[in-house]
């Protein structure tokens, strides 16, 4: 559905530090700076980060959450370790297994080093 996700950061170093962590948690090669961007490049989507074109602070937008899958349990706890140890701070409940609608879920919650919110999620198989 997504081509990629680009959100906004007020210093490209730092997010690429906790990005790199992150995402190479889930087995993501490190970004490649382009100018005033990062970009974390999949064969099934991009994500990146930005200073922002305009020259204003980039903002985190309230209610927003971006959620990377992830293959286990195990895989989760792995990105938010490294989000923990790079600048991430831990939000919501800790790690773990959630249950609605949607089934059996794995997640863990972050906010990045700018206050985007951020998801590791894996579906549990059904019983």
């Amino acid at each position: 559905m997504f081509s990629h996700i680009m959100i906004g950061t007020n210093n490209l170093e730092r997010a690429k530090t906790f990005y790199d962590a992150v995402l190479g948690a889930l087995g993501v090669p490190p970004g490649a700076v382009d100018r005033h961007r990062v970009f974390w490049r999949t064969p099934t989507g991009v994500f990146s980060v930005t200073l922002p074109i305009d020259g204003k602070p980039a903002t985190v937008g309230n209610g927003g959450t971006i959620g990377f899958a992830c293959t286990s349990p195990a895989q989760a706890d792995a990105w938010h370790a490294a989000g923990l140890a790079n600048g991430g701070i831990a939000i919501e409940d800790p790690p773990g297994i959630r249950e609605g609608a949607a089934g059996k879920l794995y997640l863990a919650y972050l906010r990045d080093p700018d206050g985007n919110k951020i998801c590791a999620l894996h579906r549990l198989p059904k019983a």
